[in-house]
This record gives structure tokens, C-alpha cells and sequence, in this order.
């Protein structure tokens, strides 16, 4: 297993990790990827990477589809982010990524992001090359 720091710089942010996921698994014998994110308010999700419009775009889907006006029950220290515990259940904690060749399998247009919902701050996940 290897361990990916990033920071995050706004409070919804995706970040473009596939460069460093390719990086852990290499000189592996990994058929795929598992790419791993330990936290509640974050997610991570396999999309379009060649224009940065469609992270952006996804950013914003998510703060309306989930407002953080909604009058939240949960509070940690003195904020509510339970949006953000929300948001990060919707894209999910992990993903699986074939890996073909030592390179990972991804289409022509995908690229895989690290999804901050309670930002900005200093992240981690985790890459498990499977055999």
C-alpha cells in the first residue's frame, strides 16, 4: 500500500490524482488498483479529465444538489459540514482501476479525482496494487 498526501484549497475542490496513482503502481505486478480515501468528507470517482470544465461542473452539481442550507442537524466545531459527509457518500470512497501492462486501464477521456467536500485542507489516501 502506498500513501498519497494532497491539499485541497477550496472547500469543494476535485483534484486530478491519476498521475499519482500510476506512480504507486509501478514496478508492481498489480492487475488492478484499488485507490483508497480515509476520510468522511472526502470521495474519490473516475470521470472526464481532458477539460477542466467537467470538474468544475461537478463541483458546483454537487453544492446544489446537496445545499448547505438545508437547516443540518450535524455540527463539528461550531461548522456544519454534514453537506459534506453527504456529498462525499454520494461519489463514494474508493475505486477499482484495471491495470493493463503496468498502466492503468482508463478510457481515452478519464482521469481519477480526489473529491474534497470540507476543504481546504491537507489529505491523504491510500493505493493498494491488487493482484
Amino acid at each position: 500500500m502506498r500513501e498519497i498526501t494532497l491539499r485541497s484549497e477550496r472547500r469543494t475542490q476535485l483534484l486530478e490524482i491519476t498521475r499519482e496513482v500510476q506512480e504507486a503502481i509501478v514496478g508492481t505486478d498489480a492487475s488492478a488498483a484499488l485507490v483508497f480515501v480515509p476520510h468522511t468528507t472526502a470521495g474519490v470517482t473516475v470521470n472526464e479529465h481532458a477539460d477542466p470544465a467537467v470538474a468544475r461542473d461537478f463541483e458546483r452539481a454537487l453544492e446544489r444538489m446537496v445545499g448547505d442550507d438545508w437547516g443540518w442537524e450535524h455540527i463539528e466545531a461550531g461548522e456544519e459540514n454534514a453537506p459534506s459527509h453527504i456529498r462525499a457518500s454520494l461519489m463514494g470512497s474508493q475505486v477499482v482501476v484495471p491495470v493493463q501492462d503496468g498502466r492503468l486501464a482508463l478510457g481515452t477521456w478519464q482521469g481519477i479525482f480526489f473529491c474534497e467536500f470540507d476543504g481546504p485542507r491537507r489529505r491523504r489516501l491510500y493505493v493498494t496494487p491488487l493482484a
